[in-house]
């Protein structure tokens, strides 16, 4: 008794043991024994426990048909499904109707106002990628349900926060009908000086596609996202109860084709992570520095390390977590033809001559 005794505790421990390891690019089954299906997500840290939010993913479409899933965990490696934290409706034409695109869900914490408020990528039912809208909801709780706010482009009527009155009067010269061949240096210089975004200024706003939020040290938070077609990466400041732009806003990279951003601070400097514009298929990470979040942001070689490097590992970056004194990488192995079934890559952040680096791990335990 006392020898199939122990044998039965070592496996205990053992299975336990097991359930603390994070392994990249397998199934990971969530508290019911299903693969997480939390796409393109984010993690929220709150009174000791994470919420992992992302994006439900159906067998054969990416299209929204459920909305944006919760999942909880203590250790960052077991977690239990919590539900559906922002539903999609049935209403014709409701911004978030069944069948829209609703993409890179994130949630912060605001302690003045005691409110969850997620943003995310917002595409309207039937209407492709041109909407190319952000969208917001808030919540009393971590794991909901979200009450949507609105949807829209970024802000309309307003330039970067760089740009010059000499700059902005010089966006003049720059006329849509002299650059419709696409691609040539001269369209590439004309993107880069701002002519979609003079375009954009007073058409609805600043495209807002992939993206990301983040909170400073001082409670500032910003809005990070792809815009100008995808040519462009915008750092928007967000009002007091995060709800909303104030019309503050910087651009990165013009015209360096950027998206899936994701932003952390280290000692000081801000790093971005980013990706090239391929569509489903990976692609080599970008990467960018800044003393401040406003600039001004210079590009490094890729931070990843190891099979695939080259590649993002297969994946493309969602977020980056700070989990006590560590950084973790997340990103996902995107597969179109069976949406549900992609895979998640989460990998520790190390520093090298003070520049960040994401080695592969076959596996690995975040405590």
């Amino acid at each position: 008794m006392r020898t199939a005794f122990c044998i039965i505790a070592f496996a205990c421990c053992c299975m336990a043991e097991a359930q603390h390891t994070i392994r990249s690019g397998e199934i990971w089954n969530d508290d019911r024994g299903m693969h997480i299906n939390a796409h393109g997500g984010g993690i929220l840290e709150h009174k000791g426990r994470y919420y992992w939010f992302g994006e439900h993913k159906s067998d054969n479409t990416s299209a929204a048909l459920v909305g944006v899933t919760c999942y909880s965990s203590r250790n960052l490696a077991d977690w239990r499904y919590e539900g559906v934290a922002l539903s999609v409706v049935d209403s014709v034409g409701h911004d978030l109707e069944r069948g829209c695109t609703l993409e890179r869900p994130k949630v912060i914490y605001n302690p003045k106002t005691k409110k969850f408020v997620m943003w995310f990528h917002l595409e309207l039912k039937g209407k492709g990628y041109s909407a190319a809208r952000y969208g917001v909801a808030v919540s009393d709780k971590p794991t909901g349900p979200f009450r949507y706010l609105s949807s829209g482009r970024a802000n309309p009527g307003k330039y970067p926060v760089e740009m010059s009155a000499a700059d902005i009067a010089a966006l003049d010269t720059l006329q849509a009908e002299n650059y419709t061949e696409w691609w040539t240096p001269q369209w590439r210089k004309a993107v880069k000086e701002g002519l979609f975004l003079k375009r954009d200024v007073t058409t609805g706003g600043q495209m807002a596609r992939d993206q990301t939020v983040y909170v400073d040290d001082d409670g500032k938070a910003y809005h990070i996202f792809s815009s100008e077609e995808n040519l462009t990466l915008n750092i928007a400041e967000l009002s007091d109860d995060f709800t909303r732009h104030t019309g503050r806003y910087t651009r990165v990279a013009p015209g360096g084709q950027n998206e899936a951003p994701t932003l952390f601070k280290h000692d000081d400097t801000y790093w971005l992570i980013t990706s090239g514009c391929t569509g489903w298929a990976p692609n080599k990470a970008r990467m960018f520095s800044a003393p401040s979040i406003w600039g001004p942001w210079v590009q490094h070689d890729s931070p990843c390390r190891g099979p695939q490097a080259d590649t993002t590992f297969g994946g493309q970056g969602t977020y980056i977590l700070h989990h006590r004194g560590t950084f973790i990488f997340m990103a996902d192995i995107w597969r179109p033809e069976h949406p549900s079934d992609a895979r998640y890559i989460w990998l520790p952040i190390k520093f090298e001559n003070g520049m960040p680096v994401i080695t592969w791990q076959e596996e690995w335990k975040p405590e």
